[in-house]
């Protein structure tokens, strides 16, 4: 036992022995090397120039310049990744949209898109604040495969583009985004972040917008998302029709444009109803509406001669009271087969009333008419006074008294080939 517990004492020792040896090593390593590197940093310290404190700043600054490079490179390409996959995506899906759809004149989906070297059947509605565009706008909205430019002039506030110049940075923007070029367009798309009905009205667009919001607003992005779509709509509300001569005379471009018109005196109450209106002349102001619709019936007699296969006028009145067939003719004026998505919008949109006053869902037989028993008499007869000759030339017929006024029919025939006692606006 004594034998065995001394043997048990020496292992001990011995282990402890070791230790000691391998811990002497290691301090001798490391006062070595340190001594090394003090040596080392001592002789490359004397053969180096001086650096001068500027240097070493300057120096700091390329390397945090580097730093933050790389960085936003790892950044820029995870948004690269994120935006091709949801293009890929929305290509297949607008495939699948458009699969068995009835083109004309043998044409392909390919004929239309842009990313394919096609052109898109691009549309615009013109006309001015409460005229019945939302509703028109949701109408070929309702088209599949539809990219919609909703209000492109929207940043430009409560004003009418009539000239220079601001109709220049105006028409700019409009052909801007009917090419699906965003590039230039950082107002616009600043404005957009604080107003999301810029773009919520584009289903597509905002349903990705919705999943992908760190691209949303990227001209990149929607670049290449618009040139996707084979039909691109536009509804205008601040630009007079007589300027729009520029788009329609670009053969390349094939926009087609819509004259949108309604009585002033429906317009006017409608107005009345939003609080952004009363205080701005060009949205309150009766005679400055109905002189812009006298100008536009100018501009319409004369384009509807120039280019006749590229510009139409509706009146909303008679689109409201008879939807079905005005939309079916519109079509046929684009061109596109009147898919049964058109026709199940207009069967849930036209019946009844629904929503507050922003809402499509209208009988649309009453809705241009509110304005007989909205409206005093007083009120009319003003409207009236600064507009006879606006709705004498868009076949609006003028209340009598207040018993006339709500009972009577306030729309008849107009002509184009009405003469108008007006000073040439060109």
């Amino acid at each position: 036992m004594q034998r065995l517990r001394s043997a048990r004492s020496g292992a001990k020792m011995s282990r402890r022995l070791s230790f000691y040896i391998l811990v002497g090593l290691a301090t001798v390593f490391i006062f070595f090397l340190a001594l090394n590197q003090h040596y080392n940093n001592y002789i490359e310290h004397r053969l180096q120039p001086i650096i001068s404190d500027a240097e070493l700043r300057s120096r700091h600054v390329k390397i945090q310049q580097t730093y933050t490079s790389y960085i936003r490179g790892t950044a820029d390409d995870a948004t690269q990744y994120e935006i091709q996959d949801v293009i890929q995506q929305q290509r297949r899906s607008i495939e699948i949209e458009m699969d068995g759809y009835a083109y004309t004149n043998g044409s392909n989906l390919d004929d239309f898109v842009m990313e394919k070297g096609g052109r898109p059947l691009r549309s615009i509605i013109l006309t001015s604040w409460r005229s019945g565009s939302t509703f028109l706008g949701e109408v070929i909205n309702a088209h599949p495969a539809t990219y919609y430019h909703y209000e492109p002039l929207l940043d430009f506030g409560i004003i009418q583009v009539r000239g220079s110049p601001l109709a220049e940075m105006a028409l700019q923007n409009i052909e801007a985004l009917l090419k699906c070029n965003y590039t230039n367009m950082e107002h616009y798309l600043n404005f957009g972040k604080l107003h999301v009905w810029l773009f919520n009205h584009n289903s597509p667009l905002w349903k990705q917008c919705q999943m992908h919001k760190s691209i949303c607003w990227d001209p990149r992005f929607l670049n290449s998302f618009c040139r996707l779509f084979p039909f691109q709509s536009m509804k205008v509300v601040r630009l007079r029709l007589r300027l729009v001569e520029k788009l329609l005379a670009q053969e390349s471009l094939g926009v087609k444009v819509v004259l949108l018109v309604r009585d002033p005196r429906g317009s006017l109450q409608s107005r009345s109803h939003r609080d952004w209106c009363p205080t701005e002349p060009d949205c309150s102001d009766p005679a400055l509406l109905c002189a812009d619709l006298v100008s536009d019936f100018k501009a319409a007699k004369k384009f509807s001669k120039k280019y006749p296969q590229n510009f139409r006028i509706v009146r909303y009145e008679d689109l409201s009271v008879d939807p079905y067939e005005y939309v079916k003719d519109l079509y046929k004026f684009y061109g596109l087969d009147l898919h049964p998505n058109i026709k199940r919008y207009l069967d849930t949109h036209t019946k009844t009333d629904y929503g507050a006053v922003s809402s499509t869902f209208r009988n649309s037989k009453a809705a241009p008419f509110h304005w007989r028993t909205d409206l005093d008499f007083e009120e009319v007869q003003e409207i009236q006074d600064a507009c006879s000759v606006a709705m004498q030339l868009w076949g609006y017929v003028q209340a009598v008294n207040a018993t006339h006024q709500k009972y009577f029919n306030p729309i008849t025939n107009f002509s184009l080939d009405h003469p108008v006692d007006v000073n040439d606006i060109f």
